[in-house]
């Protein structure tokens, strides 16, 4: 049989280094899924249940590998599902690769079925859109297309019609007049800023008595290099929440998430500093940040674009956080040891105290909080944590404390729910000697999280390590918008809105031949997480959590106070509210330090 097209796409994809597809099959990309078929010893297709869940596997796939992630879509409707999943791609500034067929080149522009726009369609959310018409250029797209998205942290999407697809392969194009010859292969280059803005860079932050930094995803790969500089500096760090593996959580001068799912340590630490190093982060709410002016300010990030746009820094430097940081470190003086460090490390054993306090707190039935105390102790060395978005997310941020080695990420910049489930399973692919644990809300488990448990229960065998821990925060509410619209709005819970239906995750996760554990009793939530660690497959924790236990932001203002006492006059469900509140309030009696 002579090589096609579609056999020719996935070979050259191999010589790029993609090793696995995730995607869903139709007919407008036949003869890549026949040509898939023939090359699965070499190139795994992994089926999705829908095709949104492929783009976010292929996004969470280049999150926890640095690859490129690979999707595969058919034309039409196909196409249309991966565009949120892209999105979430673009926020992160993940290089992705999205496939998607089309109709027949002959039928397009005739209203043909399932004939979409789908240059159009991508144009937005994707930095390279191309649709192929003859065999000639399939080499130089993927090419190009792998090239953009590995070397500018891009999308990239090829459109194949169907009937290309099927036709004899060009492996070199005709050397002639308008013809592309093109190869593989990337390195990429280490981008170091001049001598003389790393010199200003040093000046300006020894100058400083009371250091800080803020280190987000651009840092994960520079653990190292930026507790080697904190040292120096005397600093203290705090974590954007895509940047919560950058450093561990076990040091007493990091003092974890920022923003309103952050911690009281990193709201004091910006608030007090006179400096500010931000490493790798595109931390976006700038209230949380010191004020302007109060603090010197000094920026690493790779993409020029990301520099003094969250705070008006005095030194920009363009470069790699790592090789940046190594440049930077020989510059810099070291600082004595003092009382910088010293209120830094008080904050955080107080704030480390206060939540073990808020987490063994009563509610009804289970204090959400404690979910989260609990696994943190029992993490597995070298875990991964799959977040997703919602109530959930404030938990992770705060209570899970992670170690190094460890890796965990989210949707971030696009903050999408449903997300969770598919990077869960893009972690165990990715790297299936790993524990991996998925941290799900109800909501997000119901729009998709429980679809894809089938993809789960059709190839976990595959993984070397079996264990995949899905949790579900299970409070029968859309949680977070109900406590915006509460402290936000000053609207009191709509239950049209925000009450979901009753269903048992544990026992849908023993229908699909998965195991399920449901807890309701405070007292089984540590010995749930040991026996769901040690189980040899994957299981889904259905912890049923009371919803009306507040999130507290680090810094309650004046606004959001009078905003939730506003909400309290017609809510649902006010004596659950005011205890848990009232409860969670109390429990900052703590001893102080200055």
């Amino acid at each position: 049989m002579a090589k096609t097209v579609g056999d020719f796409v996935w070979e050259r994809l191999g010589q790029w280094g993609v090793r696995r597809v995730y995607g869903y099959p139709g007919d407008g990309i036949n003869g890549l899924i026949g040509a898939l078929d023939r090359a699965k010893e070499r190139m795994p297709f992994v089926q999705v249940r829908h095709e949104e869940m492929a783009a976010f596997m292929a996004t969470a796939h280049a999150k926890y590998t640095g690859e490129v992630g690979v999707c595969l879509a058919t034309s039409g409707p196909g196409a249309i599902h991966l565009l949120n999943g892209l999105y979430d791609a673009k926020a992160d500034h993940m290089p992705v690769l999205a496939i998607v067929g089309q109709q027949a080149r002959a039928a397009l522009g005739g209203h043909y079925q399932q004939e979409v726009d789908l240059s159009a369609l991508f144009n937005d959310v994707a930095d390279y859109v191309q649709q192929a018409s003859v065999p000639e250029q399939i080499r130089h797209l993927i090419d190009r297309a792998m090239r953009i998205a590995q070397g500018e942290r891009k999308i990239a999407c090829l459109i194949l019609p169907n009937d290309l697809q099927e036709l004899e392969a060009v492996e070199t194009p005709p050397h002639a007049h308008g013809t592309i010859h093109s190869g593989v292969g990337y390195a990429a280059p280490r981008v170091v800023p001049e001598p003389q803005t790393l010199q200003q860079a040093a000046e300006a932050l020894n100058a400083g008595e009371r250091v800080a930094m803020l280190v987000g995803a651009g840092a994960l790969g520079a653990t190292d290099e930026v507790l080697a500089v904190a040292d120096v500096l005397q600093a203290g760090i705090a974590k954007a929440l895509l940047g919560k593996a950058a450093v561990p959580d076990d040091l007493p001068w990091v003092t974890g998430s920022i923003g309103l799912l952050g911690t009281e340590p990193s709201w004091k630490l910006m608030q007090e500093c006179d400096t500010l190093l931000m490493v790798g982060s595109g931390f976006p709410y700038s209230e949380f940040l010191p004020k302007e002016g109060a603090a010197r300010g000094v920026q690493i990030d790779r993409n020029p674009s990301m520099l003094s746009l969250r705070y008006p820094m005095e030194v920009n430097l363009a470069g790699d956080s790592a090789a940046t940081l190594r440049a930077l470190l020989p510059l810099l003086k070291r600082k004595e040891p003092g009382k910088w460090r010293d209120r830094i490390g008080g904050w955080t054993e107080d704030w480390w105290a206060l939540l073990e306090k808020r987490a063994m707190q009563a509610a009804e039935p289970i204090n959400p909080q404690r979910v989260f105390w609990e696994l943190s102790r029992r993490l597995p060395e070298r875990a991964i944590i799959a977040a997703d978005s919602g109530s959930t997310t404030n938990w992770y941020a705060r209570d899970v404390k992670l170690r190094r080695g460890m890796m965990a990420t989210l949707s971030g910049g696009l903050a999408s729910m449903g997300s969770g489930m598919p990077y869960a399973i893009a972690a165990k692919f990715a790297h299936p000697e790993r524990p991996v644990v998925a941290i799900v809300g109800d909501g997000a488990m119901q729009m998709n999280g429980m679809n894809e448990l089938l993809t789960v229960a059709r190839y976990w065998k595959e993984w070397s390590d079996p264990r995949l821990v899905v949790m579900v925060l299970n409070n029968r509410d859309l949680n977070q918008v109900t406590w915006e619209q509460r402290v936000m709005g000053g609207d009191p819970k709509f239950l049209g809105s925000q009450s979901l239906p009753e269903f048992s995750y544990a026992a849908f996760a023993e229908l699909a031949g998965l195991r399920g554990i449901a807890v309701d009793d405070p007292e089984r939530v540590g010995p749930a997480w040991d026996e769901a660690l040690a189980m040899d497959r994957p299981v889904v924790l259905d912890f049923r959590t009371d919803p009306n236990v507040p999130p507290l932001p680090p810094h309650i203002t004046l606004k959001q106070a009078q905003a939730f006492m506003r909400s309290m006059f017609g809510e649902p469900e006010l004596g659950s509210v005011l205890a848990n509140t009232a409860r969670q309030v109390a429990s900052r009696v703590l001893p102080k330090r200055d």
